[in-house]
């Protein structure tokens, strides 16, 4: 009797955690009927989409076919007597456009949206509710969720000049955001460290500086140069000793995309409705340009070579001459950038750098009094400035750090900022557009263990702090808080060498940051996050994603 009772109570306990409802990031929303019978996934399902929405209904038919070996049959026209159906319907009387309804119940799955997009999102939901482990049924618990996100901005960033990452990754990075209904990709393709875009009109970008002869070992300065000083002097910097010669692993790293690849992954993100933000960086983080065209620099005789070594590269001289040459050069660049990328967004960069290379250069102090700039600061608003204005008459926007701020900032430009807080108040007090992604709580390649598993950024950024991470300033009053964009995780590859070392930095953070940026402040709530995260760890073996194993310690 004992083992019938206990049989009984082990069913009954399957039968409420199969009907569990571990959604991340959290519905608007949610109505479970938890006695209500699910509806069965099999091979007799069938699909129908409105058009608009087969991009979404494609998502789901690929993962149903890859995780579950699943591959169901499309209907062209809409029957609401038909059963057995996965509907995704475009209503454009939906409250808001970025709103979806998903219905479950025995008979069908409806998704209602406002737009396609939305659809999209839907789906994503829907893709939570599936069963964790592969099975020729899948059950679907009977729910109503109404959904949709609290911030217009939602991204996530990748470098890949550090360490070049190919199309193949680069597309599984992409459904990685899509999962999580993140919007936006920011593609960091340029840097000291490597260029990694073809640019026809120039092709020493790639033939040059796409490739660097070395990486230091180890955290910076690296395993051989514990003894090499830096001092950043108002007119010089100090290397002691003279003599030193940077120790590295002396293996060559690089890579670079065509434009034919390009287009193939701005392709791939938008049928997930995912934009991608390319950036190039300018004036400064410039040493890969430099390598391949010294004469766009402050020192056009030297020999610039394409960086080895990690950190803020301005001790060494890795700006451009803020020169009608340059200017001409980097709106040639940003022209082949634009046609290829639909994006109104083109990050430019304007971070880290170093006035003392334009306090050292004669031709610079000559621009600066020919513009009746005060000083170095004024010199780089005018450097973007000009930029902001060439990127303006195409018909974009641009972004860049929050650097940009320094000596005025341009009319049209979004504020990222990184280092705090500051910046993006700044930018919202002045009605500027403004992102937020902090570095000691949004980015990644930090820590997320007091001792980690691998070597990382030596900065703490644990998935707490990230969960616990208000994207508004309580400074800002109401009307100054609606420039507060939205935010975004960024993942620097200084120590990220390779797909799994990205997804075991980036998961569950993502997880974390889709929740702060999509779902109401009011439903954040990190117990029931931590709950929600069990389910979702069972997926990423099902996908799988490299996560650490600590998190299911508690």
């Amino acid at each position: 009797m004992r083992k019938i009772i206990l049989l009984f109570l082990i069913t009954i306990s399957f039968k409420l955690s199969a009907q569990e409802i571990n959604i991340i990031p959290q519905p608007v929303a949610i109505k479970s009927d938890q006695k209500a019978q699910p509806f069965k996934i099999d091979i007799t399902t069938s699909f129908y989409a409105d058009f608009g929405a087969t991009s979404s209904i494609s998502f789901l038919d690929d993962y149903l076919n890859k995780y579950y070996n699943l591959k169901l049959k499309w209907f062209k026209n809409p029957d609401i007597k038909r059963k057995n159906m996965i509907n995704v319907i475009i209503d454009k009387g939906v409250t808001k456009a970025d709103q979806y309804q998903l219905k479950v119940d025995q008979n069908n799955i409806t998704i209602t949206a406002g737009s396609d997009t939305a659809a999209f999102y839907g789906i994503q939901s829907l893709i939570q509710l599936l069963p964790t482990s592969k099975s020729t049924t899948l059950n679907v618990p009977a729910v109503e969720i109404t959904d949709y996100p609290r911030f217009n901005y939602r991204g996530m960033h990748l470098d890949v000049s550090r360490h070049f990452f190919d199309v193949a990754f680069v597309k599984q990075y992409i459904d990685y955001l899509a999962l999580h209904k993140m919007n936006y990709f920011h593609w960091h393709l340029t840097d000291d460290h490597g260029w990694r875009i073809e640019i026809k009109k120039y092709p020493k970008l790639t033939e040059i500086g796409a490739w660097r002869n070395g990486s230091i070992i180890g955290l910076w300065p690296g395993k051989g140069n514990e003894n090499i000083k830096y001092q950043v002097l108002p007119t010089e910097v100090k290397i002691t000793p003279k003599d030193a010669v940077l120790q590295t692993d002396g293996i060559k790293h690089g890579g670079y995309y065509t434009q034919e690849q390009i287009k193939e992954v701005i392709d791939y993100a938008a049928k997930r409705y995912i934009t991608i933000i390319p950036e190039i960086e300018m004036p400064a983080h410039s040493m890969a340009l430099l390598a391949a065209y010294p004469e766009l620099g402050t020192e056009p005789n030297k020999k610039y070579e394409v960086a080895q070594t990690w950190g803020m590269m301005n001790k060494y001289n890795n700006v451009l001459q803020a020169s009608d040459t340059t200017f001409k050069f980097l709106e040639n660049v940003l022209t082949e950038v634009m046609d290829l990328f639909p994006s109104p967004y083109i990050h430019i960069g304007g971070d880290e750098a170093s006035k003392i290379w334009w306090k050292k250069s004669a031709v610079s102090q000559d621009i600066m009094k020919a513009n009746g700039l005060k000083n170095e600061s004024e010199l780089q608003s005018y450097f973007i400035r000009r930029m902001e204005k060439f990127v303006t008459s195409k018909g974009k926007t641009i972004i860049g750090w929050n650097e940009i701020l320094q000596g005025g900032l341009a009319p049209n430009a979004v504020v990222m900022s990184w280092q705090g807080e500051k910046g993006g108040v700044e930018a919202a007090k002045q009605q500027h557009k403004a992102i937020m992604t902090p570095e000691i709580k949004m980015y990644f390649n930090h820590a997320q263990f007091v001792k980690e598993d691998s070597l990382t950024a030596n900065k703490f950024s644990p998935l707490i702090d990230v969960y616990n991470y208000e994207p508004i300033p309580a400074e800002l009053t109401a009307e100054q808080a609606k420039y507060i964009w939205g935010g975004q995780g960024c993942l620097w590859s200084e120590y990220i060498t390779n797909p799994a070392k990205v997804q075991y930095l980036l998961f569950p953070r993502l997880d974390a940051l889709s929740e702060i940026l999509w779902s109401p402040k009011e439903k954040r709530n990190y117990p029931d996050f931590q709950k929600r995260l069990k389910t979702q760890f069972k997926r990423y073996d099902l996908m799988e994603i490299t996560y650490s194993k600590r998190y299911l310690e508690n």
